[in-house]
């Protein structure tokens, strides 16, 4: 409806321009004014302001005027409507669209909340996205939002504000990913969120390290900070360059790649008669391998035993290509309702 509305004004203009063309040209022959004199009596026509003519016109001069009026009333009255309509209908097509983000946010449950849209927010809102987990973001830069609201679901605003908060579902939420670009900014809005969700994960960005402590005692669960992650990873290319060229193939995306995913036991066994890794032989039936298993505790087991007990409210984190991990999925369900 917009991209309509803008053709009518992009005719509308042409039709102005069109008129003051015709006018200038019009008394610049007719009535062999100056190119001066022809610009200023079409612009006093066309505005029908009323000021003094340059000179007393002869009648071949005034019925020109009295077309030039006439034509330039139905004109500006066209173009003003269409402004009209497309203000109106831009007005009405943000409401819309604020509407039907409060319904699809209502509706979700247990979600991620991604703050900033940069180049971290878009990595994680891509990562995001490619497992299928339901998330928003908040962004309060105008032109990004209307750039890639057509795939992504946005709250326009500052995170800073507790209303912006509640209104991209924070109560409801299970994570909050904070990515913006200062430090100060990144710790209110994990202050706020803390106040909000007690039991809401935060995962914070931070570019210096004074502010990691900060972070955690604000509420963070966890902290990270970029630029030392990518440093640690340059130097680990030098020191172990074919382990660290691996463990990046094991997040990369595709058909040929390898990737790892973490499953409750609860999906296991609600479907399966099985109390240890032993009985619940993932390799056999779907190909993937188990390499690591957490306690109810949080305790991590890297390559457990066979023999390992399965206790409620562990996990497993298994290896595979795209293909096995589906199998996975489908095989048991997991991820459904």
């Amino acid at each position: 409806m917009l991209r309509l509305i803008r053709s009518k004004i992009y005719l509308a203009l042409s039709l102005v321009s069109l008129i003051v063309i015709t006018g200038v040209l019009g008394y610049r022959f007719i009535a062999e004014f100056s190119w001066t004199e022809a610009l200023y009596m079409t612009i006093i026509t066309v505005s029908t302001v009323g000021f003094r003519e340059v000179r007393p016109l002869s009648a071949e001069e005034q019925l020109f005027t009295v077309v030039l009026i006439t034509a330039s009333i139905f004109i500006f009255a066209f173009a003003i409507s269409v402004v009209t309509e497309y203000i109106l209908s831009r007005n009405s097509l943000q409401t819309l669209k604020r509407k039907k983000v409060k319904q699809q946010i209502d509706r979700m449950d247990k979600h991620v909340i991604v703050c900033g849209f940069g180049r971290n927010g878009a990595q994680a809102a891509a990562r995001l996205e490619a497992y299928k987990q339901p998330f928003v973001v908040i962004e309060k830069d105008r032109d990004v939002i209307e750039k890639f609201e057509e795939e992504i679901l946005f709250v326009e605003g500052d995170a800073n504000e507790d209303e912006i908060l509640l209104a991209a579902g924070v109560e409801k939420a299970r994570y909050l990913i904070v990515t913006l670009p200062d430090d100060a900014a990144n710790l209110f809005v994990v202050l706020s969120a803390r106040q909000l969700n007690k039991d809401l994960f935060i995962i914070s960005r931070a570019s210096q390290i004074t502010s990691q402590k900060k972070m955690q005692l604000a509420g963070a669960d966890k902290v990270i900070m970029p630029d030392k992650i990518g440093g640690d990873h340059m130097a680990s290319l030098v020191v172990l360059p074919d382990l660290i060229t691996f463990m990046d193939k094991l997040s990369m995306e595709g058909e040929h790649t390898t990737n790892l995913e973490e499953v409750q036991i609860e999906d296991f066994t609600d479907q399966l008669n099985c109390n240890t890794l032993r009985e619940l032989d993932l390799r056999k039936k779907t190909g993937c391998t188990i390499i690591g298993y957490v306690k109810p505790d949080g305790t991590y087991i890297i390559n457990p035993e066979a023999d390992m007990p399965l206790e409620p409210k562990s996990k497993v984190i298994v290896l595979g290509r795209p293909d096995q991990i589906c199998k996975l999925n489908q095989m048991f369900h997991i991820g459904d309702g």
